[in-house]
């Protein structure tokens, strides 16, 4: 034992030389400027360390003083040196918010777009891939219970049961792996306690809102302990078709978790979870932004005038996608087993995730059958996650290491559905080809034959399959130079091998093809004029996708990297502390699921910080603040390509480019008395192209990327003590967003846009606000809340993916306001 202790005493000397090298070298050959940067594929263990002593009660209420497991050991919010922002249960709770998307606006930088739940967007300081496809994976890594969320489909999940989010800012590669070069998302649930505990929410609210939780912990005996939580989020929707009367905007989402502990021996402790989730709703919503008329045969006027678009907030909808559904199956299952040793302790995290999504929806904002276009997206995933980590603390270190392995096999088809007379629309509006459709149409049955080219469905896709591994070994080490003085040296080793194929299909047009073969086998086609002859013809392929149909293409590729952090802190006093932080950012290169044979190289990102983090008991005051730089490379973006593959149909691509910025985030909490509560929290960026070449043509360099100048929140909580024998507490909390910050490539990708009747690329605000009673032990309550409280709407985006073809742009907007009571129990 007293040989290993100096071995490791032996190596950490040299780490600590060689890491505080690494970190003085960095800041003089940068000069706050960027080397290239790296990350791993590996989040915190959520469970605290032993011997560590808990916050105190009081100051956590009254500061906010949080125990999080940022940096894989269980500390204090205010002694870790990276930047972050935390979402308590009751902050969740008190703005009934069902997903991080319903709360995202309330932490500056972050931008959770949930309006697809099986595709969701996640940005963060400005960083987004914003690519759904499996080919790619996002830049913003997110954990549940220390275990990586993979994929867009399984990433944005109904809350259950949820005890907080950690939001950290920045590369997180060293620590958490190689997809959180953009940062990481902790989302920490509840782990069964040796208590008896029962708890039961029920909301109503407008627009059929339904929303019914509830959650049994019961001890089995002193060594374990079962803890299950069910939930079930359902209403009528917030717009409706006018021609069919579907309602979109619905939520029917049911969910289910339960947790198992058991206390093997005093000293190892089992702990295996299993999550359910049952997603079933209609798409998102496309409204369209050309008036047309009741006859569903006219074709919209082309090219569209933005000048004359209807205002997407009052104007009808009409969305006639066949079989238009989202929906998505999720299980996932996970087993901890850790061991206390003398010097620290043991971990094992086994993980399967497994989620079938669906997601088919209107691409043209019309029930016209002259331009009729959806698209369909179908996922299949199972990923399995194996980690083992030992963790120790002395008076000289805190240190934890590990391995990890992580494989994931998943497949997807991209699917267009349109009909012979959306083509014929197509060849008129793209190649100037007239109608050949519909005037071999006319012509045949001119003379009186039965023959129609017109109203056949026709259906194209492209099915991946892609197969991913990750290897990693990490470690990180807290270095206690003086009571004031630390230094944390960490750095993590990736591999990634991943192996993706492409099969491009016959387009299926079965009642199509069988006109022609009877035109053919009657001798009639050969009497068609040669361009009626040659138009058929060239009807006879695919049209969407064209290239490589019927063959199969494989892309294999491996990828390793090297994702060091280092970060000195020092300790002004036991309440502030100042830091300086180098770190890299990783993730993998990657595919375009809908373009055969790409390939996209690694993104890395270098990010340099400095902030300072502030406790003032005796006025109820936090203060952090926190100043960064970062230059990323190789940043893949999901954007709009205007002459897709040759085809003339604008479709979504991936762009690559590199971009800088600069930014300052500031929090504070301040508790003047028991009764009221202030926060503030904003962020600044700066964020511009070094380099990329749009896909429309524009040269971004030097440009802005679009992330706004400013974002912030602001609030308070108010209580009133021994009102009707419990507590009557007001909230309220108020976030905003600037205006987007517009770009040579930004009107064609729908971001910014001014029009006589609405804008595109405004800022943004929401106001949310909650009277809520309980008895002091919360044994029962009842709230009454509003989000959006002054109804603020706006277009999020407009969808030109149909505009340069059909001529039929369409717009995505916010729902309306949304208000209920809620009523609590608690046993």
């Amino acid at each position: 034992m007293t040989m290993r202790q100096r071995t490791l005493s032996t190596c950490m000397h040299q780490a600590l030389f060689g890491g505080a090298a690494l970190f003085l070298c960095a800041f003089w050959s940068s000069g706050a400027h960027g080397a290239p940067q790296d990350t791993g594929n590996n989040p915190p263990a959520t469970k605290p360390a032993a011997n560590k002593s808990a916050p105190d009660a009081s100051q956590a209420k009254q500061l906010g003083n949080i125990t999080v497991t940022a940096q894989s050991r269980t500390q204090q919010m205010e002694q870790v040196p990276i930047p972050l922002q935390i979402l308590t249960a009751k902050q969740i709770d008190t703005q009934a918010a069902t997903d991080l998307s319903k709360i995202s606006l309330f932490v500056p930088g972050l931008v959770v777009d949930g309006s697809q739940p099986t595709q969701p967007n996640y940005s963060l300081r400005g960083i987004s891939t914003s690519d759904f496809g499996i080919g790619t994976e996002s830049a913003v890594g997110v954990y549940i219970d220390g275990v990586y969320a993979a994929r867009s489909g399984g990433a944005l999940l109904a809350f259950n049961d949820i005890d907080r989010i950690e939001v950290l800012k920045g590369p997180q590669g060293t620590l958490f792996g190689r997809n959180a070069a953009g940062g990481a998302i902790s989302i920490v649930t509840n782990e069964p306690t040796d208590t008896f505990e029962g708890k039961a929410v029920l909301r109503y609210g407008n627009d059929g809102e339904r929303y019914e939780s509830a959650l049994v912990n019961i001890p089995i005996n002193k060594d374990m302990a079962l803890r299950v939580s069910v939930l079930d989020n359902q209403s009528d929707g917030w717009i409706k078709d006018q021609a069919t009367g579907q309602h979109y905007g619905k939520n029917d989402d049911w969910g289910s978790r339960m947790v198992y502990r058991w206390n093997i021996t005093p000293d190892t402790r089992l702990l295996w979870s299993w999550d359910h989730e049952r997603l079933d709703q209609p798409p998102r919503p496309a409204i369209g932004l050309v008036a047309l008329s009741n006859d569903t045969n006219q074709r919209p006027p082309f090219p569209p005038n933005p000048q004359t678009y209807l205002n997407p907030l009052t104007a009808p909808l009409y969305n006639d996608a066949i079989g238009a559904a989202e929906w998505r199956h999720f299980d996932g299952s996970t087993l901890i087993i850790d061991h206390s040793f003398p010097w620290g302790s043991f971990t094992s995290t086994t993980a399967w995730r497994h989620f079938n999504t669906y997601n088919a929806e209107d691409n043209d904002g019309t029930d016209h059958v002259v331009s009729y276009l959806a698209t369909t997206n179908i996922e299949h995933n199972n990923s399995y996650y194996q980690e083992f980590k030992l963790a120790g603390d002395n008076d000289l270190m805190d240190w934890v290491s590990g391995v990890s392995f992580y494989s994931e096999q998943a497949r997807q088809s991209s699917v267009v559905n349109t009909n012979t007379n959306s083509l014929d629309t197509l060849a008129q509006n793209v190649d100037n080809q007239g109608l050949p459709l519909t005037e071999i149409t006319q012509g045949l049955q001119s003379f009186g034959l039965p023959y129609n080219l017109l109203g056949d469905p026709w259906q194209e896709e492209i099915n991946n399959v892609g197969r991913f591994k990750a290897y990693a070994a990490f470690g990180d080490v807290i270095w206690h130079l003086s009571d004031k003085l630390d230094l944390t040296t960490g750095l993590r080793y990736t591999e990634d091998q991943k192996d993706f194929t492409w099969l491009t299909p016959l387009r299926t047009a079965t009642a199509f093809d069988q006109t022609v073969a009877e035109l053919k086998s009657t001798g009639i086609f050969g009497l068609l004029p040669p361009d009626a002859q040659q138009a058929l013809n060239a009807f006879g392929t695919n049209i969407v996708f064209p290239n490589d149909v019927g063959q199969w293409v494989q892309a294999n590729h491996s990828w390793h990297d090297f994702s060091p952090r280092a970060v000195l802190s020092y300790k002004f006093t036991p309440n502030v502390m100042a830091y300086m932080s180098v770190t890299k950012g990783y993730k993998a290169g990657g595919y375009n699921s809908l373009q055969v044979g790409s390939l996209y190289a690694p993104e890395k990102v270098w990010n340099y910080e400095g902030g300072i983090k502030t406790v003032v008991p005796e006025y109820g005051l936090i203060f952090n603040a926190s100043a960064y730089f970062y230059r990323y490379t190789n940043l893949q973006s999901s954007v709009l390509d205007p002459n897709y593959t040759g085809s003339g149909v604008p479709f979504y691509t991936v762009m690559t480019s590199d971009q800088h910025a600069h930014g300052l985030d500031v929090e504070a909490q301040w508790q003047p008395a028991d009764s009221l509560r202030l926060n503030f929290t904003s962020a600044y960026i700066d964020s511009t192209y070094i380099k990329g070449i749009s896909t429309s043509g524009a040269n971004l360099a030097g440009q802005p990327t679009g992330e706004p100048f400013f974002s912030s929140t602001a609030g308070f909580d108010y209580t009133w003590f021994g009102v009707h024998n419990g507590n009557l507490e007001f909230s309220m909390q108020y976030a905003y967003r600037g205006p987007t910050r517009c770009n040579a490539d930004s009107g064609f990708q729908g971001t910014c846009l001014t029009t006589p009747l609405f804008s595109v690329g405004t800022s943004t605000q929401r106001t949310d606000a909650r009277l809520d009673w309980h008895t002091p032990d919360q044994r029962w309550g009842v709230g009454l809340y509003v989000n959006n409280m002054f109804n603020k709407r706006y277009v999020v985006s407009i969808g030109n993916d149909a505009t340069n073809d059909f001529g039929t742009p369409y717009a995505v907007i916010t729902p309306p306001r949304v208000y209920g009571v809620e009523l609590r129990a608690k046993f």
